[in-house]
């Protein structure tokens, strides 16, 4: 762990959808965040995948305090029709867009995959789990945007 999160709050919106593969994620992120010493970790679950980025762009609009980044977590299994894949690209779109017009990061760990084995492998597996990877990425970037946020206030004086 690089860095600490003692001043930051997180949100995590985790879809009950595949319960097993994204409470294993969901496990790893929030251990991470509490290691790390994270001031407030607020915690929603979802029925789906689907249902994230609304809850996602709530969050980001109307949290008080703001929110130093939200964490999406969910797992979307390919089947034998393009359902997974539409359900996969409007979460993508909509999660980027949520963090462009709030200027929130938003850390997209809504993973579609192939089958169970690369779920067990990315969700349960504590060497390659992309919950843990995601409460790191989201701690990084609390960082990167605190530090952004002073580095303008001070090379950007006010109108006099």
């Amino acid at each position: 762990m690089s860095q600490q999160a003692g001043r930051f709050r997180f949100g995590i919106i985790a879809s009950q959808y595949n319960a097993l593969y994204v409470d294993g994620m969901l496990q790893e992120a929030r251990n991470l965040l509490v290691r790390a010493g994270a001031a407030h970790i607020c915690l929603i679950r979802v029925p789906g995948a689907f249902e994230i980025p609304v809850v996602a762009a709530k969050l980001a609009q109307s949290a008080k305090p703001p929110l130093s980044a939200l964490i999406c977590l969910g797992v979307i299994l390919r089947g034998e029709t393009t359902h997974a894949q539409h359900i996969g690209e409007a979460v993508t779109h909509a999660l980027a867009q949520i963090q462009v017009s709030y200027q929130v990061p938003v850390i997209h760990e809504v993973l579609l995959l192939e089958n169970e084995e690369q779920a067990r492998t990315r969700c349960l597996s504590r060497e390659h789990n992309r919950g843990a990877e995601a409460a790191q990425t989201a701690i990084d970037m609390a960082h990167i945007m605190g530090g952004l946020y002073k580095s303008l206030r001070m090379n950007c004086p006010k109108d006099k």
